[in-house]
């Protein structure tokens, strides 16, 4: 754990430098501490109680919750300078899901006192933070409905899209999660999407080395995204 880090550099100082003064600006600092995650570490365990304000600096998460049946449904997978526990922190006391890091991760807790009495007294704070809460919210609904209008082949070339254009911006990369998460994430079993993506090979729209995959027919898989 790295306490008083560089408020300075901070990755969220659009929110926190623009609306908030100087003297509330270091007390924050003064606080703040940095944590980092292992790859399949918890950070936020369904049940906790809610203590701090967490958002995701570096790395990777999925959000979940087991069901009554004992089966894992990812929520989202969320990014850096994404609050991971923005969901639950200021409707429950205790957390209604849990957090994973996918990849190596490093998040930044902020003490929850401060973050209310800056909601309390700094209107053009709260503004913020409630864009940045309806951005989340929309981005899970949005996310949702796109997969689930989705036949199996459009929902797993939809998820490969995802982490190719929006988490490594690159068409070659270490899939960070595995079939049976990709299958909880987009609601088939992980037998069909295991046929899916040997398919995807088969045709050569992918190839796949291990956990590393390369979208080679970037076309192709984004028209399979759009109609499959």
């Amino acid at each position: 754990m790295i306490a008083n880090c560089n408020c300075e550099k901070c990755e969220m100082k659009d929110l926190f430098f623009e609306n908030v003064g100087a003297t509330d600006i270091e007390a924050m600092c003064s606080n703040k501490t940095e944590t980092k995650y292992k790859k399949g570490s918890v950070i936020v365990e369904k049940g906790q109680v809610i203590e701090n304000f967490i958002y995701l600096k570096k790395g990777l998460v999925k959000l979940f919750r087991i069901s009554s049946s004992g089966k894992e449904q990812i929520i989202t997978i969320a990014k850096p300078l994404d609050f991971v526990n923005l969901l639950s922190v200021f409707s429950d006391s205790c957390y209604n899901y849990s957090v994973v890091s996918l990849i190596d991760s490093t998040t930044c807790i902020l003490d929850f006192k401060q973050i209310r009495d800056l909601i309390k007294t700094n209107g053009s704070f709260s503004m913020g933070l409630l864009r940045k809460m309806s951005t989340i919210s929309d981005k899970i609904i949005l996310q949702s409905i796109e997969i689930r209008q989705r036949h199996l082949p459009g929902r797993v070339a939809f998820i490969l899209l995802y982490f190719a254009n929006e988490v490594f911006y690159s068409h070659e990369f270490d899939l960070p999660i595995s079939r049976k998460e990709i299958a909880e994430f987009i609601g088939m079993t992980t037998e069909n999407v295991i046929r899916t993506l040997s398919e995807f090979r088969k045709d050569k729209i992918i190839k796949i080395y291990g956990k590393l995959i390369e979208i080679i027919d970037i076309k192709k898989m984004e028209q399979i995204s759009l109609h499959g």
